[in-house]
């Protein structure tokens, strides 16, 4: 494999079926594809990759995957050469000496109209205010805990890797450099990482090719799904079965420093 290359076997969810094969739910699975994709066009957007999290559970998870497989997987990237993007929210963004600040980054300076839905129903004021949820008794002590969210201490961007706020920033910042294929490691699965504005959902949309490193990556569990992480297997599973794609760590990781190990098309 050509240096200027990575190869992938990115996994994703077949709603087809074999000839002869009954066209029926528990016959569809996971298959896997094999790419050569040029480096140059791929690029690792780590997404809210923060140093807590108010749920205890989720903050021990997201540390072991920081230390066990990122930290890995990002000294990896930097030594092949693959572009890294940082992407830890708007807020955090903003206060990061290397926020990339592309010009048209900001989409809330867009004309729009906000007329509709009307803006009390959208805050749920006003009449609407039944609408809100509500108050929680430690909503304050959440807040506080936020207050203190940066990017983890083990993962901060090096020189030359940019951090950016919006999905029009990452998009511009792609467009600039010729980046096609993005491969996402961060948190949280059933959160950020689908539903930010620079998550999975809205770079596709866009038309990006977009990659999870699915074991790079959990989610926020309810009480039922704790003990299964069924909220972060079914968001990937999501993502799997409509248009985008899964990877392991050990795979990128073998492949960026070229000792790729065993087939995984068979997972």
């Amino acid at each position: 494999m050509s240096a200027e290359n990575i190869r992938l076997q990115p996994r994703y969810y077949r709603w087809h079926v074999d000839p002869g094969v009954d066209w029926v739910e528990s016959n569809t699975g996971h298959a896997h594809l094999d790419w050569t994709v040029p480096r140059s066009q791929c690029a690792l957007v780590l997404l809210d990759v923060w140093n807590q999290h108010y749920l205890k559970d989720t903050e021990a998870r997201a540390e072991a995957i920081i230390q066990q497989r990122l930290r890995p997987l990002l000294a990896a990237a930097r030594q092949a050469g693959l572009p890294i993007v940082h992407a830890p929210s708007p807020a955090q963004a903003q206060k990061h000496p290397q926020w990339l600040q592309l010009p048209g980054w900001d989409e809330s300076t867009w004309p729009r109209d906000d007329s509709w839905p009307p803006a009390d129903f959208r805050r749920s004021d006003g009449a609407f205010l039944a609408y809100r949820l509500p108050e929680e008794p430690r909503d304050a002590e959440r807040e506080a805990h936020r207050a203190g969210l940066q990017i983890h201490p083990d993962m901060q961007p090096m020189a030359g890797e940019p951090v950016i706020a919006t999905g029009q920033e990452l998009h511009l910042w792609c467009r600039n450099q010729g980046i096609l294929f993005l491969l996402f490691a961060g948190f949280n699965t059933n959160a950020c990482m689908l539903h930010r504005d620079y998550g999975t959902i809205d770079m596709s949309r866009r038309g990006y090719t977009v990659v999870i490193v699915r074991d790079c990556t959990t989610g926020m569990e309810s009480a039922a799904t704790h003990a299964t992480l069924g909220q972060t297997e079914n968001a990937i599973l999501l993502s799997e079965m409509f248009g985008r794609y899964s990877v392991e760590a050990n795979e990128l990781i073998g492949e960026l420093i070229g000792e790729l190990g065993t087939d995984r098309r068979s997972c």
